[in-house]
């Protein structure tokens, strides 16, 4: 998958093998620091095919057999830092996410959902044509290799509720404010996340899993 200047997805890796989507090529990784704490980045020499958080529920740390390798990942870390500096809205990086073919459509949904703003599962489900897929939906979303990046972040419930992220809600919650912040746009309420509401019952079908 790459992303260009509009945020558009030019092609997604259907492998579901290696973590760069290719048993071929080694992994290597490195490690940034970042407001919602540190990020793992994981990939070959030519793509990103992970980006992994220090915590939340699916916190991960670098494999054994990958090596540490901080030159392949310049770019993508000069981005990230443009990013949280709030300089930069669009990626342009060349990924490669490991993902089924379901998956991929759904995350190339997911780069088309545009800085500041945000949609829902549901939302996606009618995109790809099929309404009743909210769930299985929900599951691409909460098994995205390559969040911040990919935007799993940007979807919430129909009832505007977070649902979950696998960073953390906290840290979902930060980068929906950051991201308001600093694009303008706080007059659709229909568009705006609520804050979290981790113990209150969860009515939507559509957020039955969910965390990106």
């Amino acid at each position: 998958m790459a992303t260009g200047e509009d945020g558009s997805a030019d092609s997604v890796a259907a492998d579901a093998g290696a973590p760069d989507g290719s048993a071929d090529k080694p992994t290597y990784y490195t490690f940034m620091p970042s407001p919602i704490g540190q990020l793992l980045l994981a990939g070959n020499k030519a793509a990103l095919s992970l980006v992994g958080f220090s915590s939340g529920h699916k916190a991960r740390g670098a494999d054994p057999n990958w090596e540490r390798w901080d030159w392949p990942f310049a770019r993508a870390r000069q981005q990230l830092t443009e990013y949280f500096d709030g300089t930069r809205k669009v990626f342009e990086l060349d990924l490669a996410p490991a993902a089924t073919p379901f998956q991929s459509r759904v995350l190339a949904e997911l780069v088309e959902i545009p800085y500041g703003e945000t949609t829902t599962y549901l939302d996606i489900a009618k995109t790809l044509g099929n309404p009743k897929a909210s769930r299985a939906v929900g599951l691409a979303n909460g098994n995205n290799p390559i969040p911040l990046i990919i935007p799993c972040h940007r979807v919430i419930g129909s009832n505007g509720s977070l649902t979950g992220f696998g960073g953390g809600l906290p840290a979902k919650q930060y980068l929906l404010d950051f991201e308001r912040a600093n694009s303008g746009l706080f007059a659709n309420p229909a568009r705006s996340p609520a804050s979290p509401r981790e113990a209150e019952p969860e009515s939507d079908p559509s957020a039955q899993e969910i965390s990106a």
